[in-house]
């Protein structure tokens, strides 16, 4: 068991398989030898979301950063089936975070920050990225969060 797989277990964080996707894309994409793009990730937990609904109206604040926590989980997933090995990641370079928001919601920026406490929390100064937070009216399937990243390996 590498580092970064014993940090998890020390967090109680359990990685799923990756399930292959339903429609035609993958979970993430190796480009030039050493970035991982992932595709965006919601807060699925065994296939089903674990919310649904906009943050500010269905949502509370609280539940809307364990659904971004939960996004970054499947984050670090889809990282591992592409890398093979998470001691390969040198750094997170990037974190995009949607937030499917109420009229008048405003924190996206917290929301997303259980995703960015997660990535320093596993991965350390490694961990640490450039970051936007934006809100959306939609997100796919009622999800509350969506989250996509760069993330650079080790050669």
């Amino acid at each position: 068991m590498g580092k970064i797989e014993a940090r998890l277990k020390e967090l109680g964080i359990e990685l799923e398989e990756v399930q292959p996707p339903k429609y035609q894309y993958v979970p993430a994409k190796v480009f030039g030898g050493n970035l991982v793009y992932t595709s965006g990730q919601d807060c699925r937990i065994n296939g089903e979301l674990m919310y649904t609904g906009k943050v500010g109206k269905d949502l509370t604040l609280e539940q809307a950063r364990e659904a971004a926590r939960r996004t970054a989980i499947n984050c670090i997933k889809v990282i591992k089936y592409a890398a093979g090995d998470l001691d390969r990641v040198k750094q997170v370079v990037k974190v995009l975070g949607w937030v499917n928001s109420a009229d008048g919601f405003v924190e996206q920026p917290l929301v997303i920050d259980a995703c960015s406490e997660l990535m320093y929390e596993v991965f350390g100064e490694k961990g640490r990225h450039a970051r936007s937070a934006v809100s959306a009216n939609e997100l796919p399937f009622d999800t509350p969060v969506e989250i996509e990243m760069i993330v650079e390996l080790e050669d």
